[in-house]
């Protein structure tokens, strides 16, 4: 009579399954989610950004804008690290994902991760880590991260991602508009704008604002100038903040009162009055306001989950889906 065991190799496989592949994020959020399974994620995921960062700065606010254009797209699923395929597209090629850096930290990230504890920390946990080790290091506030987010196997479709990103061009009720629809409100908003407090733009993101073809908003003449000259120089870019563009403080908003925000986006923050005009105020007044609430609004925004029924694992490779 034959034996009707199962191989151990095809249990090995069916429990790696079951592991690495789920429908949506199913688990509740914890930063203690790892505490048996990789116990030193959270050290690996520090020490790596911590040299990435001292070799490169820029990869500080790199990382952290990773994790906005991935959390804004589907929720915070990884999607934006995929790359194409020839059944899917990627997050990466759509032009307003064009200009963004920090995927070979994340890689080296989760390199070391799969070294460790092989199979069990997923890509958007490590994005999440990764981008609130970013602010820390660059002078900012830290929080504790909820875990046990799963990675999505497909990208969203080009003009999803098109259209769910903000433009440096909205008006106030527009950037109202695309933050609620992560459940995110107008304080959440102005908190998490206060991100470009750091890094740099391209001109074709602020050009319109700086030669006075956007809208007739008001912006300090001096400023106009100068910026203007960023867009003939030899990288195209200008620092979101001039004074210190590598620290994360609240001078965003002091830039935003001086009228000198970069973006059209930055800029409409403040001017129109009222209760968003006090929070601006606020936080350029009080920096340990705008840390906190910061800190409170990038963990709200690290909540939201994937579409119901998004088929989720625990990739391998942060770049490309698990083959099964």
């Amino acid at each position: 009579m034959a034996s009707s065991s199962v191989p151990s190799w095809v249990a090995l496989a069916l429990l790696l399954l079951v592991a690495l592949a789920a429908t949506a994020n199913g688990d509740e959020l914890s930063p203690g989610y790892y505490e048996k399974t990789c116990p030193n994620v959270q050290r690996v995921v520090r020490s790596v950004m911590a040299s990435s960062v001292t070799a490169q700065p820029r990869m500080a606010p790199a990382v952290l804008r990773l994790f906005f254009h991935d959390c804004f797209i589907n929720g915070c699923d990884a999607s934006v690290l995929l790359d194409a395929t020839p059944f899917s597209p990627s997050e990466k090629d759509v032009e307003t994902n064009a200009s963004l850096t920090g995927y070979a930290v994340i890689d080296d990230i989760k390199s070391v991760l799969e070294h460790e504890c092989p199979a069990t920390v997923s890509c958007a946990d490590v994005i999440a880590l990764a981008s609130r080790d970013a602010v820390a290091l660059l002078g900012g506030p830290t929080w504790s991260v909820p875990l046990g987010r799963k990675d999505s196997r497909f990208a969203a479709d080009p003009e999803s991602t098109k259209n769910g990103l903000p433009s440096p061009h909205d008006d106030l009720g527009e950037l109202i508009r695309m933050f609620s629809r992560l459940n995110l409100d107008a304080r959440d908003m102005t908190a998490l704008s206060g991100a470009h407090t750091v890094g740099m733009a391209s001109c074709d993101t602020y050009r319109d604002r700086v030669y006075g073809t956007d809208r007739d908003e008001e912006i300090d003449p001096y400023f106009a100038q100068t910026t203007q000259q960023t867009c003939q120089g030899p990288s195209g870019k200008a620092p979101f903040d001039v004074q210190t563009p590598m620290r994360f403080d609240n001078a965003y908003y002091k830039n935003l009162i001086a009228r000198r925000g970069l973006l059209s986006s930055d800029q409409t923050l403040y001017g129109g009055g009222g209760l968003q005009d006090n929070l601006v105020e606020m936080y350029s007044a009080d920096s340990e306001a705008f840390a906190r609430d910061f800190a409170k609004a990038m963990v709200k925004m690290g909540n939201v989950p994937p579409p119901q029924g998004m088929p989720m694992e625990v990739r391998l490779k942060c770049s490309m889906a698990n083959n099964y």
